[in-house]
């Protein structure tokens, strides 16, 4: 038999109370600490897998999925030379997955990174 527990707040014994919208609303919903080239997961929280697609362009697929594509994400390489980018809305990326791009200006190129995602999960 499934179980429900209805709370307008959560309170912690002693950081305080935060008010459940905000873990609903307003909270991570994945993120994922990547090195490249060997596509692996060194820490994560809601990334079951990662694809290594090509040189600087990688798949990280969800554990639990996006209610839509509608969600926004945060991207950061270990080398700020390069250029990045982050793209929920590509061919490659939907509710299952997010696509994540390192670009020196002329080629793509495998670095570590970090990605947070923001939105409703399904």
């Amino acid at each position: 038999m499934a179980g429900k527990i209805l709370a307008d707040q959560i309170e912690h014994s002693t950081a305080g109370s935060v008010d459940t919208q905000f873990v609903v609303n307003g909270s991570v919903k994945a993120w994922n600490y990547a090195t490249q080239p060997s596509a692996t997961i060194q820490d994560s929280f809601n990334i079951s897998s990662m694809v290594d697609v090509s040189t600087g362009i990688m798949d990280h697929v969800y554990t639990n999925n996006m209610a839509n594509g509608l969600y926004s994400g945060a991207f950061s390489l270990t080398n700020n030379v390069y250029q990045w980018w982050f793209n929920p809305n590509t061919n490659n990326t939907n509710t299952s997955q997010v696509q994540t791009r390192s670009f020196t200006g002329s080629a793509y190129t495998d670095q570590n990174h970090k990605i947070g995602i923001f939105g409703d999960l399904a």
